[in-house]
């Protein structure tokens, strides 16, 4: 069982998430249309002074920002666990 601390800092996550969710797509998408760079680099820098845990690529079981793999929705050094433990069906593991 997760510890009470680590329950409310995932719940603040997740509500920092959804609070800042707008923000992060409509930025997204001015980026891709925006042709100059300098005003690309702007919009990236609002980007970036957003909070950290505001972002949608954490993962919410351990709080990665990288390394994280979509089929499963796992971070690298979790899924290697859950395989070893033949916890992923159709999954192979390799050791070297």
């Amino acid at each position: 069982m997760a510890r009470k601390s680590l329950i409310e800092r995932e719940k603040k996550r997740h509500k920092l998430e959804q609070k800042y969710h707008l923000i992060h797509r409509s930025s997204k998408k001015e980026i891709s249309k925006v042709p100059s760079l300098s005003e690309k680099w702007e919009i990236h820098g609002k980007l970036q002074s957003l909070p950290r845990n505001s972002a949608p690529t954490r993962l919410h079981s351990t709080g990665r920002p990288r390394a994280n793999y979509r089929d499963f929705g796992l971070s690298g050094h979790i899924l290697r666990e859950m395989v070893h433990a033949c916890l992923l069906p159709g999954a192979t593991r390799s050791s070297w």
